[in-house]
Parts: C-alpha cells; structure tokens; sequence
C-alpha cells in the first residue's frame, strides 16, 4: 500500500475575528455545521482515557447532551472507559469531522452523572436501546454473540409488561473542559488552530496555535 499517495489538499481557512468568545458557542456553530452537512454521526467523538499503568486507551461514544458545565456521554459502569475514568478522570474528547476538515479537541476531567440526571436521558432511550443497557457486560470476554442475543430476546420476555428499569451499572458522565482547540485544515499544511484555555478566574482565553 502507497500511503505517501494519500493526500488530501485542504482548503479552509479560520480567523481570530470569526471566532465567538465562548468556546461552548463556537461548538455549537461547527457542530450544527456538521449536522447540516449531512456527516455520519456528527455527534462521535473519541474518547481518551489512561490506566493506573500510564497505558491509553481511546474509543468512540455518542455526545449526548452539552452545556456551560462539558460534554455528556453515557456508558456501563463496569466498561474499561468507567474503571479508567476512576482511576484517573483526566480524559480527552475529539470530534473528528474530515467532510469539513475540521476538528474539535477537548481536554478535562470528567465526573460522574447524579442518579436523577441518568435517569432522565434513559427513559428518552429506544425501548431496544434500553435493553441493550442490560444486555451488555461491556469489556467483558465472551465466548460467541448468540449469548448476548439470547439474552436479549430474555430480557425482551421477561420486561413485555412493564417499562424497562434504569440498570444500577449503566450511568453518565460529564467532561468539564480546561482546554478546547478549533483546528480547521488549511491550504499547504498551514492549518488554521485556535485555542481556549480556562483560566484562573473561570474565564476562556484564546490563542492561535501554530500548526
């Protein structure tokens, strides 16, 4: 395979004066962007966390709700992400959206979502979609995926009359940014990147980066 032969020429451009002073609503403007640009899940992102050993460990998940406090994703509890997160809650987020060249990353820590907060975004959950939550013993080695279908059509059985429950381990968590960077590809690898940085008053400073 020639990947020297894989090279995209870049046209974007992104200036100081185009940007909002709130990095929340400069998401907000890119990632409707995005949706209108008709991108395969606009709302991926990847999700970076570090074990105890100093070993990464990156996957996608679904942002599910953002706001002035971070960026809400949901998973199980007992998931490789959740145990990481616990054992250090510094992670990072990118949107990775290539249509537009473009990129969002976001760097924090994350914190676990009330009970309450959960709750509300799980009843919003397909009726499947909810008993996926339980289906699933997320990280866990199984020996063949007609485990998890048999334990799917159980579930199905076992729920017909009543309304699927929240699962003790499935829950939410809240990325809460320090750090936030717009990269937008420019032409001849002169890619345009600015950068918000909280500072100590809790306000957003921004800085262009070099690419």
């Amino acid at each position: 395979m020639k990947f020297n032969d894989l090279r995209q020429n870049y046209q974007g451009n992104l200036q100081r004066s185009e940007l909002e002073p709130d990095p929340y609503q400069q998401f907000e403007s890119w990632f409707e962007d995005a949706r209108h640009a008709e991108l395969i899940e606009p709302n991926a992102m990847s999700l970076a966390t570090v074990d105890s050993n100093g070993q990464p460990s990156l996957r996608n998940v679904l942002l599910k709700h953002v706001d002035d406090q971070g960026f809400v994703f949901f998973t199980n509890l007992g998931s490789r992400k959740a145990q990481q997160i616990e054992e250090n809650p510094r992670v990072s987020l990118m949107f990775s959206w290539l249509g537009l060249e473009r990129q969002v990353i976001i760097s924090g820590q994350a914190s676990m979502l009330s009970r309450a907060e959960t709750l509300r975004y799980f009843l919003l959950r397909p009726r499947n979609s909810q008993l996926g939550a339980w289906v699933s013993e997320q990280s866990k080695i199984i020996s063949s995926r007609r485990l998890l279908e048999d334990k799917f059509e159980a579930l199905k059985r076992s729920f017909t009359n009543s309304e699927v429950p929240l699962p003790k381990f499935w829950g939410g968590y809240r990325v809460h940014p320090s750090q936030i960077e717009f990269w937008q590809g420019g032409a001849s690898r002169l890619h345009d990147r600015f950068q918000y940085m909280r500072d100590q008053n809790d306000r957003w400073n921004i800085d262009r980066l070099s690419p």
